[in-house]
């Protein structure tokens, strides 16, 4: 039987709580191999910063935005390989950033994540030429079983 990608008996939803200082992308990282799992999406995340590294839309790098920052959202995937995560914080006048998530962006009181485990899926980061980017790859686990 072929089932969807997203059907709720082999989809685990695990909860986390970042704590400050955390580094988020780090974490949700170490959450996958902490869990045995070969692939995962962050299906939400809200709570607070110190400080974000956002790489905007076209850019080559990571800007810096500092002070205290509460997350409006968080999604993305998780492979072994790295994450593919978008974020949106607003800053402490209500202004709204967003952009791909780096590495240094620090948990200020907390982060509450929503993460959603694959099992019998592994996910991977290839070039792709056309983009110039890594880019998701999505295996079945079981040789016998297709991706969907």
């Amino acid at each position: 039987m072929n089932r969807s990608l997203f059907d709720s008996a082999t989809m685990r939803a695990v909860p986390l709580r970042l704590h400050p200082g955390d580094d988020l992308r780090a974490a949700l990282g170490e959450a996958l191999a902490r869990h045995g799992a070969a692939a995962g999406f962050v299906l939400q995340g809200i709570g607070s910063l110190s400080v974000a590294q956002l790489r905007y839309a076209g850019r080559p790098e990571a800007s810096t935005v500092g002070g205290d920052l509460e997350i409006l959202s968080l999604a993305g995937s998780l492979a072994p390989q790295g994450a593919h995560l978008h974020m949106a914080v607003a800053d402490a006048q209500g202004r709204v950033l967003g952009g791909h998530v780096c590495a240094g962006c620090i948990v200020r009181t907390t982060a509450e994540v929503l993460l959603a485990l694959l099992p019998g899926q592994v996910f991977g980061r290839e070039f792709d030429a056309a983009t110039g980017f890594a880019e998701l790859s999505i295996a079945a686990s079981d040789p016998g079983r297709t991706p969907d």
